[in-house]
């Protein structure tokens, strides 16, 4: 039995207290995750290659077309070894995955033979990033304050690509992002205009359609 089988609340660790609402619930495409996450095609077209300059070198040799396929084969096997089990890996993790925000923060379940949960207090986001992809899957990192030091090795794959100071966990390779991430801005907008925490400098929200620009910002914009 692990820690989560009997989560109150899907993908989190309690009944939500009074006052905060759910909002959305989801959780990554697995075969968008094996792509942008795992490089599965990259490593096809790399076993691929090295398929095609055997078999030249070989033909070049004046081997027999037996002999052709004899030498190939271990690439072969060696390809669907290794493709088979990133794509297995990126399933395991679009299954134990859960992506929930609320009206208050953003909580991550992740893991998959350690599961754990990651909790984001809106408090603590100070931008939201939107990437949408062509299979209408998105990416949406969050830039937390400087006060919280996540792991990167701890967030990966849920974090964003070459961020590594600081890092950026992200909900990552979800379905129908733009709908996701106009949930979440609205919910920070309306989380910023309620908080009753005074700041020194205060920036309204703002909200850019444009894919890969900022969403909402508390702050300056990601570069």
């Amino acid at each position: 039995m692990r820690e989560y089988d009997f989560e109150p609340v899907r993908g989190l660790p309690e009944q939500l207290p009074p006052g905060e609402e759910l909002l959305w619930q989801g959780a990554p495409r697995w075969t968008a995750l094996a792509r942008r996450a795992f490089h599965v095609r990259k490593v096809a077209i790399y076993f691929a290659l090295l398929a095609v300059l055997r078999i030249a070198v070989d033909w070049s040799d004046g081997l027999s077309m037996a002999s052709l396929f004899q030498g190939i084969s271990w690439i072969l096997v060696l390809a669907v070894a290794s493709i088979g089990a990133l794509a297995l890996l990126a399933w395991a993790m679009g299954r134990t995955t859960i992506y929930t925000i609320t009206n208050q923060r953003v909580v991550m379940r992740i893991g998959v033979a350690l599961p754990m949960m990651m909790n984001l207090p809106f408090k603590q986001v100070l931008t939201a990033d939107l990437k949408i992809y062509e299979d209408g899957t998105g990416d949406i990192p969050l830039l937390l304050a400087q006060s919280v030091k996540p792991s990167y090795t701890i967030f990966w794959p849920h974090t964003r690509p070459w961020h590594f100071s600081p890092p950026q966990p992200m909900l990552r390779a979800i379905p129908d992002a733009a709908a996701v991430a106009a949930t979440l801005a609205g919910a920070l907008k309306a989380y910023s205009e309620q908080s009753e925490q005074a700041e020194e400098t205060t920036v309204p929200p703002a909200v850019v359609r444009n894919s890969g620009s900022v969403l909402v910002s508390k702050g300056e914009p990601l570069s």
